[in-house]
């Protein structure tokens, strides 16, 4: 058996032996978007730190608990805090989690984190739903020998973002009478922000947002599968010619203040979801 579904299969062992929950909806929380937790029914906490080969969240406000209970009614496993990166670790660390959430059961897998507005239309405390991503991190959680049981060598990435899930998310926010943007998210490596030069540049590519993470997730969540629902909570306007200096304080003090216009969106789509 190849070293990756060994290390899968050792952290299943440990998860199973706190709780035998088989949840269809996962969710993955990021930086500043923790509070969700609030909303979710609780039935088991795990920290990070105790699971077989899972990677240690390192960042501020990535509280690295993996947590199963119910939210609107369905069963979810939710992951408070992620990776990046920028903290070290490989595409493959990064994303670790949500090859073990497939096998406890994960087939919807909901995603946040915080991002730069680059869209002049954009604006800081918007929510944006992910229609498309671009990979800059120089680096993809697929290379290397492939396990033909975790998935296909040549995954299509067509439909990175559940058009279904989309469409769910914009009806619920209508009905909700929260505005939603959509657009395409580019990953960067970080940890540093980008110049004024490099925004110009991501602009100018097609990208409505820049972010550090969610992209190796996604990739990994289609290659087994998972179909995928992206948010972005744009913390700060990363616009060339007014380009404002920018703290990770500032990032957390705007995500925290738009989360529960995402998190009402997240428990009504979740609320709406087929599983």
């Amino acid at each position: 058996m190849p070293e990756l579904r060994e290390q899968i299969d050792e952290a299943l062992e440990f998860i199973r032996l706190k709780s035998s929950s088989k949840p269809p909806i996962g969710i993955i929380l990021g930086t500043g978007l923790g509070a969700l937790v609030k909303e979710i029914k609780v039935d088991t906490v795990i920290d990070y730190g105790d699971i077989p080969h899972f990677p240690v969240s390192t960042v501020e406000s990535h509280h690295g608990k993996l947590i199963f209970g119910s939210l609107s009614g369905k069963t979810i496993v939710a992951m408070q805090g992620r990776f990046h990166k920028y903290e070290g670790y490989t595409l493959q660390e990064v994303t670790f989690p949500v090859r073990v959430m497939r096998f406890l059961g994960v087939k919807h897998l909901l995603i946040s984190n915080a991002a730069g507005a680059l869209n002049p239309f954009f604006r800081r405390g918007d929510v944006m739903l992910m229609a498309d991503h671009i990979n800059l991190l120089g680096d993809n959680p697929l290379i290397g020998k492939n396990d033909e049981s975790l998935g296909p060598r040549f995954p299509d990435m067509s439909e990175p973002y559940s058009k279904q899930l989309i469409s769910l998310a914009e009806q619920a926010a209508l009905d909700l009478k929260i505005p939603v943007r959509k657009g395409v998210y580019v990953a960067m490596t970080g940890p540093m922000l980008e110049t004024a030069a490099e925004y110009r540049f991501l602009r100018t590519i097609g990208a409505d947002a820049v972010g550090m993470s969610t992209v190796p997730e996604d990739i990994v969540a289609v290659h087994m599968g998972i179909r995928v629902l992206g948010f972005s909570i744009l913390t700060d306007e990363c616009f060339p010619d007014a380009l404002k200096p920018i703290t990770l304080k500032e990032v957390i003090k705007v995500a925290n203040k738009a989360e529960p216009k995402m998190t009402a969106i997240m428990k009504e789509v979740v609320r709406r979801m087929k599983v």
